[in-house]
């Protein structure tokens, strides 16, 4: 039976090959090392269906890609099984070169045309901040393997810190790069990259403003336009937008319900350390609050499976609410939320007061409010 299936594996090897080098059409090559499969998926979408390639790879890390494409078309390259990725750029008839290491995806260099040139220079010119970050991130990968001693938990905290310091950095270089090219596809591509989740609506405006000539008409340039636009409708002083939700009783619950009131919406899970400790802390917040002034309600985005079970000791006296869409529901893409737990605080009027709000500041938060 096993030799069986490894004689199918590699008759399927062999297919997959042939499919991937037919034909005088894109092709993309390299090398990448540190793989533990010996293949990568290329994903990329062809008339608005997402496309799933598996391109073998051979001891060395060498592959060899061929597919045909008439437009600039994205590519997705996933190694080790979805663990990193590499995006490559590719137009009609192009032959594209693709070299670096799984475990820092951010400093794979691919060349063949003028945006990947351009990216690629850019990795070069910031390769120490890059480099930091990626080892930070197999860092978090590590310590999320290990035990969470309070050595471990120190350290982690301090590689959050460091992170972020970077990830800060990294941006004011992008920033730089678009001021300097206003007129570069690659610019909008780092735009993407460094503002699209940003909490900040202001400095993807202003970002978006160095933009010039023929690339403002792009798709990808009206993506990050209507980015901003749904970026600003949920940003801190704009009007809460109208919302319908399902509490865990099934009633409908509406965000006009809420008028008069101040309002924190919580989004959490119901596993996972922070989003417990999320939990706890604002148990506490909320004793110290009027509940007839001040609202709470926690919408719980489980991925994993639905129902979404509650441990009983949970004890939440506010209202609940199990989005079955997970990611996928209105009130994540409406509000734009990017990742939790996640706090966002509305005043009595409807405007969003603040976005991201520490859960043991919630109450001083307001208390300082109503003082002013």
């Amino acid at each position: 039976m096993t030799k069986l299936y490894t004689g199918i594996i590699i008759c399927i090897s062999i297919l997959l090959s042939f499919s991937c080098s037919r034909g005088d059409g894109t092709v993309i090559r390299g090398e990448i090392s540190n793989l533990n499969y010996q293949y990568i998926l290329s994903t990329y979408l062809s008339s608005d269906t997402l496309v799933i390639d598996t391109i073998p790879v051979n001891n060395n890390g060498d592959f060899s890609y061929t597919v045909d494409i008439d437009t600039l078309t994205t590519f997705t390259i996933y190694m080790n099984n979805y663990e990193s990725a590499a995006v490559v750029f590719a137009d009609k008839g192009q032959k594209l070169k693709v070299n670096g290491d799984a475990n820092l995806p951010d400093l794979i260099r691919v060349n063949g045309n003028e945006i990947n040139d351009d990216l690629t220079l850019f990795k070069r010119q910031n390769q120490d901040l890059l480099k930091q970050r990626g080892q930070l991130l197999i860092n978090f990968n590590i310590d999320s393997e290990s035990d969470t001693s309070q050595v471990n938990t120190l350290n982690r905290n301090d590689d959050i810190a460091n992170l972020n310091l970077l990830n800060h950095e990294l941006t004011l270089k992008a920033e730089e790069y678009i001021k300097e090219n206003p007129t570069k596809l690659s610019s909008l591509i780092l735009i993407g990259n460094f503002f699209m989740n940003s909490d900040t609506p202001q400095a993807l405006e202003r970002v978006l403003g160095y933009i010039q000539g023929d690339i403002k008409e792009t798709k990808i340039a009206n993506r990050l336009y209507t980015y901003s636009e749904k970026l600003n409708r949920s940003a801190e002083g704009a009007i809460l937008p109208y919302f319908q939700l399902k509490d865990y009783e099934g009633d409908t619950i509406n965000s006009y319900d809420y008028n008069g009131k101040y309002l924190l919406l919580s989004f959490i899970s119901s596993s996972g350390v922070e989003s417990r400790e999320t939990i706890d802390l604002l148990k506490n917040e909320y004793e110290e609050l009027d509940s007839s002034k001040v609202k709470f309600v926690s919408v719980y985005i489980d991925s994993d499976i639905y129902p979404v079970d509650y441990p009983s000791h949970d004890s939440i006296t506010w209202t609940i609410v199990p989005e079955k869409r997970s990611w996928g529901s209105d009130i994540v893409d409406l509000l734009n939320v990017q990742y939790i737990p996640f706090n966002i605080l509305v005043r009595p009027d409807g405007t969003i007061m603040e976005r991201n709000v520490p859960s043991q500041e919630v109450a001083e938060v307001i208390r300082k409010s109503i003082d002013n």
